[in-house]
């Protein structure tokens, strides 16, 4: 199913977030977002899922229409969004959070995350507020999945982890992409770390769209901090 925003355009006050940006994500991709804070990052995200009410222009999935507003409805046409932060319900155990998440979806579906993040199952009886930064991070990972989406929107969710966890996680992202079909959608800072585990980037700079290529190109790029 493919994401397509046409003309997209946002502001916050008198804050121009997003200036007329047009971008399409097929089915089955893998796609970071990169650019400097207040670049539009975040906005871009929230426009896809449809968490901003006043949004110009049209973004569609799968053919249908997201309605700006309308957050639940959307997510039921099967996209997934991880905010920023570890979005888990901290005085719940980890398999109670799973299953919270998929309520209106297949329960037996955990045994799939299960796979996917080990450690989870391991620490199934354990408060989600005890674990680990990485861990709840992979917790919130599973919890989206738990709604099986055909594409998750991930707002730097390597944000405050250690290196070794940013690589698991990663490697994790990848394994969903290939195992399950999820086009993948990431917004992260750290551009060195990122594009080895993505196929395409986007580029945002002030609210504007400024590159749309392929990772290995922009990895190969001597100018790259030019672009930001």
């Amino acid at each position: 199913m493919t994401l397509s925003l046409a003309n997209v355009s946002a502001r916050y006050g008198k804050l121009t977030a997003l200036a007329d940006v047009s971008l399409e994500v097929p089915a089955g991709a893998r796609v970071a977002v990169f650019g400097h804070n207040g670049a539009g990052k975040t906005t871009l995200l929230k426009c896809a899922v449809g968490a901003l009410p006043d949004m110009q222009g049209e973004v569609r999935f799968g053919g249908e229409r997201v309605e700006p507003g309308a957050v639940y409805r959307n997510t039921r046409h099967g996209i997934g969004f991880v905010p920023q932060g570890h979005n888990v319900f901290k005085s719940l155990d980890v398999e109670r959070n799973l299953t919270i998440a998929g309520l209106l979806h297949d329960a037996g579906y955990v045994s799939e995350v299960y796979s996917l993040f080990p450690i989870l199952k391991d620490r199934r009886a354990q408060l989600a507020g005890s674990l680990s930064g990485g861990q709840q991070q992979m917790l919130a990972l599973g919890m989206a999945l738990m709604t099986q989406p055909k594409m998750l929107l991930l707002d730097e969710p390597m944000s405050g982890l250690a290196p070794v966890i940013v690589e698991n996680v990663f490697e994790s992202l990848v394994k969903i992409n290939r195992s399950t079909g999820t086009a993948i959608v990431i917004v992260e800072q750290n551009v060195k770390a990122t594009l080895p585990s993505v196929e395409r980037a986007v580029i945002l700079k002030a609210g504007r769209l400024v590159w749309d290529g392929s990772s290995d190109e922009l990895a190969k790029k001597e100018d790259l901090w030019a672009w930001f």
